[in-house]
């Protein structure tokens, strides 16, 4: 059973998983500190990139199996029309300011 985004416990990873299901760019990277980082599969990616690429124009969708760590990491099954559906894990660090420096992802 999915935990609905609403029901998500951090505001951060709320918010970024309701603008990655909505595919909202501008909420996405709003959500963003001005240095922000990822990796993918633990290799440092270009943010702008990768979300481009793996999300907003491949239809990227989140549906959360668990959360830990104060909702700061996230097990979900992620789809997008590039790779089809699989099980990934995500984790989170959020800024004293609520925006988020850095998130990892990769297959779970």
């Amino acid at each position: 059973m999915t935990i609905q985004p609403a029901k998500l416990t951090d505001p951060a990873v709320r918010a970024f998983v309701t603008a990655v299901n909505a595919h909202d760019r501008a909420g996405f990277m709003d959500l963003l500190a001005e240095n922000a980082t990822m990796s993918d599969d633990g290799s440092d990616r270009d943010l702008s990139e990768w979300i481009d690429r793996e999300i907003f124009s491949s239809n990227g969708h989140l549906d959360v199996d668990n959360e830990s760590q104060g909702g700061r990491a996230l097990l979900a099954h992620y789809r997008n029309d590039t790779w089809g559906e699989m099980r990934t894990r995500w984790s989170f660090t959020v800024d004293d300011d609520g925006r988020i420096s850095r998130f990892e992802t990769g297959q779970a």
